[in-house]
């Protein structure tokens, strides 16, 4: 059975004000993922969210025996 005729079945037991609820959530969510998609990042907002050690191009110790 697939997911639309789940949701339909579902739904046609529903009291109406139940189904307005449903409907108002399926329009929430359908906006979110609109809003999600047309979502662009905004140059420089990960900043200051991470540090690079001082020592980050140093060779590994764990590759000694390779080099």
């Amino acid at each position: 059975m697939l997911i639309e005729e789940k949701i339909s079945e579902k739904v046609k037991t529903m009291p109406e004000e139940l189904k307005a609820e449903t409907l108002d959530f399926i329009e929430f969510l359908l906006e979110k993922q609109k809003r999600l998609q047309n979502r662009v990042p905004i140059f420089g907002s990960m900043k200051a969210t991470f540090k690079m050690s001082d020592d980050f191009d140093a060779p590994l110790d764990d590759f000694k025996e390779y080099m």
